[in-house]
């Protein structure tokens, strides 16, 4: 038997101006007329047959949270996310202090809309600035400014928003420590409740990936996440997962549910979703790619049932993103499975100074995240 965990909704809105060079995610450059009321036709209708799929499990469960990303969501029109969101309370209920969080880009057209987007329903907006240096954010192929993104923030400010995050990368092509630290700055005089702040990474099957940029080399990567993280902490922020800072009360629903195995489901091009069943069953699943054949009606992409063996690394890759404590039942409770199954992995895991253990918690060190890789291949699968 497992026990249920709370529920949330992914929904994915493919769309962009344009494709940034290092972007891997499942979006797609506008080519004229985005089809918004035929995609939000189709994103409930979607959820109407997952829902009618997945009962008895996803019945009377409300949703904790609710997560529109991209792609750039903001493309939508206010009509468009308010419809959307009604859409979905119709077939399935809120819980009375849902978060809802809605990527957007900086851009004054989609800034302009925010106040719109909160009347909607919308409870928190995720802005993608990246860089507050103009050459960089023209070499990461941004389609705003720095200016621009610093009046998105202001504009969010007075919009109504519980919280409002900002998304900063590092390690940029030919970044220097001073110019990282220097984003940094410009992103704490903002105020912004929450800030997500992640390295660079050349992906797979994107621009930078043919054509590779120069990126800072380990040892400067290391000061700049070193000296970033002193200067984030003295600000008053928390780190609370392994690209996060929140002030106090300020984290991401939506995205502690992922990280402590908790279930949502997915709706829209690409979207992945977990759910758990109280017969011990968990299922993984994702949905057609393309909005070509979204939009003929084909959701359902792929779905796999996690089996027993897997379940370990995949709770300890989402829970050890946290920098909390782990409660041992949640894992017993979450995968259906004994502590003593994993015994011999923590042993090792402890002797390695990645993880300490009481009777009651397992808590990674701060060893333990350096080397996070190294410590979740110790509960992989042997082929």
């Amino acid at each position: 038997m497992l026990r249920v965990p709370p529920l949330s909704l992914y929904i994915h809105i493919p769309w962009c101006v344009q494709k940034c060079p290092y972007c891997d995610f499942n979006s797609h450059a506008q080519k004229g007329e985005i089809p918004e009321n035929d995609y939000i036709r189709h994103l409930l209708l979607d959820l109407q047959a997952d829902l009618a799929r997945f009962q008895p499990s996803v019945q009377k469960r409300k949703l904790r949270s609710i997560f529109i990303g991209g792609g750039t969501p903001s493309l939508f029109s206010v009509d468009g996310i308010a419809r959307l969101l009604n859409g979905v309370k119709e077939q399935i209920p809120f819980e009375e202090n849902i978060e809802i969080t809605l990527e957007a880009n900086p851009g004054t057209v989609e800034a302009e809309r925010f106040k719109g987007y909160v009347a909607a329903g919308v409870t928190r907006i995720s802005m993608g600035i990246q860089s507050f240096n103009d050459d960089k954010l023209q070499r990461l192929g941004r389609i705003h400014n720095a200016a621009e993104a610093k009046r998105a923030v202001h504009l969010a400010k007075v919009s109504g928003l519980q919280s409002f995050n900002l998304d900063l990368m590092h390690g940029l092509p030919n970044q220097t420590l001073a110019e990282a630290l220097d984003d940094l700055r410009q992103a704490v005089e903002l105020e912004p409740p929450h800030l997500s702040w992640y390295q660079l990474t050349i992906e797979p099957n994107t621009l930078f990936a043919y054509r590779s940029p120069k990126l800072p080399d380990d040892d400067e990567l290391w000061d700049i996440f070193e000296q970033g993280h002193q200067f984030l902490t003295a600000a008053g922020y928390r780190q609370y997962e392994t690209s996060a800072y929140a002030k106090p009360g300020f984290q991401c629903e939506h995205n502690l549910n992922y990280w402590r195995f908790g279930d949502y489901l997915a709706i829209g091009c690409g979207a992945h979703g977990k759910l758990s069943f109280s017969h011990g069953g968990i299922l993984r699943f994702s949905k057609t790619k393309h909005p070509k054949g979204y939009l003929r009606g084909e959701y359902l992409y792929e779905e796999k049932n996690v089996p027993y063996a897997e379940r370990p690394f995949e709770f300890f890759m989402n829970r050890f993103r946290l920098l909390d404590a782990v409660p041992k039942r949640e894992f017993e409770a979450y995968t259906g499975l004994s502590q003593s199954t994993v015994k011999h992995q923590i042993d090792l895991a402890v002797a390695q100074n990645y993880v300490v253990e009481n009777a009651d918690f397992w808590q990674i060190t701060e060893h333990g995240k350096l080397f996070l890789n190294e410590l979740l291949e110790l509960f992989l699968v042997e082929e």
